[in-house]
């Protein structure tokens, strides 16, 4: 009689594959990376006088309303979310992101002394930034790291008044898009669109369960 092979006993086709912890140099080396990046990508928003959304976003806003340091301004914006960050992600979490967004503070400020754009396309800025922003993320993400407090406050919405994170945000980036079309063309802020397209695309494509497995 010829054997019946059920799907409970065909072998693994391959072995388990555990987590791996991030070791501390690791995630260090991690948090400057995706800082400068995030951070490189901002200052080309800021030099071609672009928009982009969640916290930096309304940083930026400030900024081209009231020419506040920019710097500071993304600081003090997101000292408020801390405490919901602690409820919603834990101490761990919360102070990566607070260190990654003193570093993002720190390096907008240094960057336009390192670096002059003396020529700098609007098109090309809202394609590298959204780019360069969007790999800094990514990195700061697999490394249990956030860039602001406007994500945790749309997970807290989400998680006590069943207010989808997803639609907050994007809600949130339209109402931002359009209060600067009182300080920026229309034209500046379509473009600012091609950097939110790029920049989202870089993290949905990369940024998935299972794909990455190192923990911290």
């Amino acid at each position: 009689m010829a054997d019946v092979t059920t799907p409970d006993a065909i072998p693994a086709l391959s072995p388990v594959v555990t987590a791996e912890r991030h070791r501390f140099y690791e995630d260090v080396v991690a948090m400057f990376i995706g800082t400068s990046f995030v951070s490189l990508g901002l200052t080309l928003y800021a030099q071609a006088k672009l928009m982009t959304g969640s916290t930096a976003g309304v940083a930026l806003l400030l900024h081209y309303a009231t020419n506040w340091q920019f710097a500071l301004t993304f600081f003090l914006i997101n000292l408020p979310f801390y405490y919901l960050a602690i409820k919603r992600m834990g101490w761990r979490f919360t102070i990566r992101t607070f260190v990654a967004v003193a570093l993002m503070s720190i390096f907008t400020r240094l960057f336009p002394m390192w670096v002059d754009f003396s020529n700098l396309q609007p098109v090309f800025a809202a394609f590298m930034g959204g780019t360069l922003m969007g790999m800094g993320v990514l990195a700061l993400f697999r490394h249990r790291a956030g860039v602001g407090g406007i994500n945790i406050l749309a997970l807290y919405l989400q998680d006590n008044y069943n207010i989808r994170a997803g639609w907050f945000q994007l809600g949130l980036d339209f109402v931002l898009m359009a209060i600067s079309l009182i300080y920026l063309s229309p034209q500046q802020v379509a473009i600012s669109l091609i950097g939110a397209v790029v920049m989202n695309i870089i993290i949905a494509i990369n940024h998935k369960p299972g794909r990455y497995l190192a923990t911290s």
